[in-house]
């Protein structure tokens, strides 16, 4: 049975999580096998003393439809989940299976992690802060005048959120969805008029005037090899981002790399937005820095 709709966004910061001996959290969406998330929140819970579940719930391996999402959100609310972290491709699909969304997440339009608390699902984004802290550090001085996103899905709409935050001037979006891409930076432009906000169907023409591109798409991941970007629409005074990071090294990275191009690879933004859905789920502060050695130690990075 489906939530109530999600209220506008949550208008003062809800009491945190009981603290408890242990507890069982997940990961919805497809093909996220090789997902490092159960290995990082496991190993900080342990870390500070308590024990951590962490159970990956892939509509792949257990042969779903993206119709059985509401039924997968009733099984974890049955067996006493805390939350879940939600990926590709369900970050907009669960909006209408949630009762409340926090003001970030009803700006994104899109929900990475989900509190379970009280019989209420409460949808956040830690997504977009995610990215923004991978950025700054990864990526200090980067040209933000000009900006091509690839991707206009739930994580592209975190990754643009940010972008503007960051300072992104104008910021163009290429989806093969055309419409999702138009909505997405309609939208984007309400909240920001002071930016230049659109989408765009020729990436060989926008990124010629570009300082920087990013791939917001899944193209990269091992389970959806290639590259959103044709290496011959690649020059070395681009600097080049990627979310994804399984593998670490994508084909759009490896190009990018290969013309001396500045590049950042997805790590970062997993890892914050890790430590971020951490605390959302158990009430206690994550320690970043021991979570990004957790990621390297199963990476190999």
């Amino acid at each position: 049975m489906a939530a109530t709709p999600p209220q506008s966004g949550l208008n003062r910061k809800p009491p945190g999580p009981k603290p408890r001996a242990s507890y069982l959290v997940g990961l919805i969406g497809r093909g996220i096998q090789a997902s490092k998330s159960p290995t990082m929140h496991r190993s900080e819970a342990a870390a500070q003393g308590f024990e951590l579940t962490y159970e990956l719930l892939d509509f792949d391996q257990r042969g779903l439809s993206d119709e059985s999402l509401p039924e997968v959100l009733n099984e974890a609310e049955r067996r006493g989940f805390a939350g879940l972290n939600i990926t590709y491709p369900y970050k907009q699909r669960v909006l209408p299976l949630l009762h409340d969304l926090s003001p970030e997440a009803q700006a994104i339009g899109a929900v990475n992690t989900i509190q379970l608390r009280d019989g209420r699902r409460i949808g956040y984004n830690t997504d977009a802060s995610g990215f923004e802290e991978s950025f700054r550090r990864g990526m200090p001085g980067a040209a933000l005048n000009s900006v091509v996103q690839v991707g206009g899905g739930g994580a592209g709409a975190a990754t643009a959120f940010a972008f503007l935050r960051l300072g992104v001037q104008r910021l163009t979006i290429v989806d093969i969805a055309f419409e999702r891409a138009h909505a997405l930076t309609t939208d984007l432009q309400q909240r920001f008029p002071e930016r230049e906000v659109r989408a765009a169907q020729d990436l060989r023409e926008i990124i010629a005037g570009a300082e920087g591109v990013l791939n917001a798409t899944p193209l990269g991941m091992a389970t959806h090899p290639g590259s959103a970007v044709p290496a011959d629409l690649l020059r070395p005074s681009l600097w080049v981002a990627d979310i994804v990071y399984f593998p670490i090294v994508t084909q759009l990275l490896s190009d990018a790399r290969a013309l001396g191009c500045r590049t950042l690879d997805g790590s970062g933004m997993v890892i914050f937005q890790a430590a971020r859905a951490f605390e959302l789920f158990t009430g206690r502060a994550a320690d970043g820095k021991r979570m990004q050695r957790h990621f390297e130690t199963v990476t190999g990075e």
